[in-house]
């Protein structure tokens, strides 16, 4: 349960000493109950407050690094809702190989997984995870291919084995990899957790039904053990969807720790229903998603909606305010003008394209704002477009001197050619898909 800001600052020294940046106490503790600072800024708390405060702070779902340098997150979430305040780790995408494989051919698959990028709004994404799958692999086969994995993709593990020893000996072989072994089980969980302490990776727990993972990990917990993963039974769709938020909602609304984990899901089957599996594990709370096997076709609609769903809602996707060249502009070639907002800028950068053209893209600072979302807020006016090119030395780098304006901000046109003596502007289409035709009747002068 969270505490508030009186809770808090009765844990707090009352010393009003001003060295956390705060002007009382009461103010720091106010801060903290927003999460805007943390108890580690106080100089003088005491061992208990730090206990207290630090343990009230965790995010009700844990946070899980994976990767050498702990780069992939996991968990770290906070809200049932993006739009609450924001959701904080994607959800990792695997794709699983069979150890079992010949040599040949699994060495083809791992190289697909590792060279696979798809670009959206400018930011690149590739396979999270690979999982290997022990099949009918021998332990020994088993260690040898998922050291192949992590050596080919540099890329974490989900290690599924068939049986303790066999995981175990693949554990080791890819030690310090910080992977995730699946998975401990009543009967295997001391072995388990033993062996994924000393090496350094994370453990999936699973059981036969929701109350045994929970008290499972629940055991590992009070062991000491806390890099842990949730692997529910397989229960198809529905029961997924149910698992994922009774989980979510316990660990957020009813503080039940040994549920505030990320959770793990192997999928399999037909096409069409992989992908809508994945889509709810995107959806709904997963950790990890492992697909049955590499396919662009699914991957590209599945990163697209993870997406979607993992920016901040209070943060729009935007690029570097700069000038940017569309093909391979000239001195003389058109200067376009519009927002820092991903979308508006890729889509104005491809109907150049599109067009035929090379051109300058002159794009200010708008916070991430579409274009009359940032002209209504005062953020795309004449004064900015023209201080930022100034500021930039863009007038020295070009000749011409027309500008071409968003029609839909075309009452800016008379402030930007008073902020930018000897300029012309142009105001130029309403919509980006008229760009071309535009083009063609307006700039053939």
């Amino acid at each position: 349960m969270a505490l508030t800001g009186l809770q808090i600052n009765k844990l707090l020294p009352g010393t009003n000493c001003k060295e956390c940046g705060s002007s009382t106490c009461l103010a720091f503790a106010m801060k903290m109950a927003s999460k805007k600072a943390e108890i580690a800024q106080c100089p003088y708390a005491s061992d208990e407050a730090k206990k207290t405060l630090g343990a009230a702070a965790e995010p009700p779902v844990k946070t899980v690094a994976l990767g050498p340098q702990g780069a992939l997150k996991l968990g770290g979430e906070t809200v049932l809702y993006r739009h609450e305040k924001t959701f904080v780790s994607p959800t990792a995408v695997a794709v699983a190989v069979d150890a079992s494989r010949d040599p040949q051919a699994l060495d083809q698959e791992l190289a697909r997984i590792a060279s696979y990028r798809l670009e959206r709004v400018g930011q690149v994404f590739q396979v999270d995870m690979v999982a290997v799958v022990q099949g009918k692999a021998t332990a020994d086969a088993f260690a040898a291919a998922a050291k192949k994995a992590f050596d080919l993709t540099r890329r974490p593990l989900v290690l599924k084995g068939n049986d303790a020893a066999s995981l175990l000996k693949a554990a080791q072989a890819v030690q310090g990899a910080r992977c995730v072994l699946s998975a401990a089980d009543g009967s295997s969980a001391a072995e388990l957790m033993k062996g994924a302490r000393e090496t350094g990776h994370a453990l999936a727990v699973t059981g036969s039904d929701l109350d045994a993972v929970a008290a499972l990990a629940g055991r590992m917990r009070e062991g000491g053990f806390q890099d842990l993963v949730l692997q529910f039974p397989e229960t198809g769709l529905k029961g997924a969807f149910l698992a994922n938020t009774v989980a979510r909602r316990a660990a957020l609304l009813d503080g039940l720790k040994n549920l505030g984990y990320p959770s793990l899901r192997f999928l399999s089957g037909p096409l069409m229903d992989t992908g809508l599996g994945a889509a709810v594990e995107i959806a709904k709370y997963g950790g990890i998603v492992v697909l049955p096997c590499f396919d662009p076709a699914l991957l590209s609609p599945l990163l697209t909606l993870r997406l979607n769903l993992y920016t901040d809602p209070q943060k729009p996707v935007q690029v570097e305010p700069k000038v940017y060249a569309v093909g391979e502009p000239m001195r003389s070639s058109p200067v376009f003008v519009t927002t820092n907002f991903s979308l508006t800028y890729f889509i104005v950068t491809g109907e150049i394209e599109n067009a035929g053209l090379s051109a300058h893209l002159v794009v200010p600072e708008c916070e991430g704002m579409s274009v009359l979302t940032a002209w209504a807020a005062g953020k795309f006016n004449g004064t900015r477009i023209a201080r930022f090119i100034k500021e930039t030395g863009f007038e020295n780098e070009v000749d011409t001197r027309r500008i071409i304006i968003p029609g839909y901000v075309s009452t800016i046109s008379g402030e930007l050619e008073e902020s930018l003596p000897g300029w012309k502007v142009l105001v130029g289409p309403q919509e980006a898909s008229d760009i071309e035709s535009f083009a063609r009747t307006r700039l053939q002068n």
